[in-house]
């Protein structure tokens, strides 16, 4: 057999290329490091924070006085901080991220990620059968984060101004400008106020995170541990946040 006769056989990493297809599903890496750390820790400091919270408001099972009173207000306080400094760290994520975790996966940058939000909430009201197809946030859970930093920046103020009411610092004399404007009463109902806010974000979060997980079945949940997600290679071209050049650097 001549050179000429010969089957044309092509390169190993050829053949791999022309077998692959759009429903192949691929190892994606979204959520970084800095983001999985502050979502866990954000996660623990709301339910530590909520439930010492409701304590201190109407102490529970045990006597309300003394050392168990003192050592829930020092758990309370300690949650506030590390829950101030994981938003901080989230916010300088903000700029340094990836583009699933920058500012603008958070605010719209395009039409058609506003009305994405109008998609979203139309799929979860049962008028819309398709989710728009996103591989990070989509811009409803965007929005929904958003208040959810608002109500969270509205707890620590207001935590903080309470606290200064048994002469902590920097709630003495760091937040005493609130409490002379809005009182110590209101300061009370907006903080409770705010917490229902957050738990009622909270369930929503999860809720639409473990629906979405069944319907799309690319490691939605196991992402915020890992990082990774396995969406197909169509998936990844037609979102909105992704695109050709994500698959060249999986190649």
């Amino acid at each position: 057999m001549t050179a000429i006769d010969r089957p044309i056989v092509a390169p190993a990493h050829d053949r791999q290329a022309a077998e692959r297809t759009p429903e192949e599903r691929v190892r994606l890496y979204v959520w970084q490091v800095p983001v999985r750390v502050t979502h866990w820790v954000t996660a623990g400091c709301i339910v530590v924070l909520s439930v010492t919270g409701v304590y201190i408001a109407d102490p529970f099972l045990l006597p309300p006085g003394g050392s168990v009173m003192t050592a829930v207000r020092l758990i309370h306080i300690v949650a506030a901080f590390t829950l101030l400094a994981s938003g901080l760290l989230r916010t300088i994520w903000l700029l340094r991220g990836n583009r699933f975790s920058r500012w603008s996966a958070f605010f719209p940058t395009s039409r058609r990620q506003a009305t994405e939000l109008f998609r979203q909430a139309a799929f979860y009201a049962f008028l819309r059968k398709e989710i728009p197809k996103v591989l990070g946030h989509n811009q409803l859970a965007a929005t929904a984060y958003l208040v959810l930093f608002f109500l969270l920046l509205v707890e620590t103020v207001t935590g903080f101004a309470l606290d200064g009411l048994v002469g902590a610092e920097p709630g003495s004399t760091g937040f005493a400008w609130l409490r002379e404007l809005i009182g110590p009463q209101a300061l009370r109902m907006i903080h409770h106020g705010a917490m229902w806010a957050i738990l009622a974000v909270a369930f929503f979060h999860v809720y639409s995170c473990v629906l979405v997980d069944h319907l799309e079945k690319n490691g939605l949940l196991s992402s915020i541990v890992s990082g990774y997600k396995f969406p197909t290679r169509e998936e990844i071209v037609e979102a909105r946040d992704g695109g050709d050049e994500i698959l060249e650097t999986l190649e």
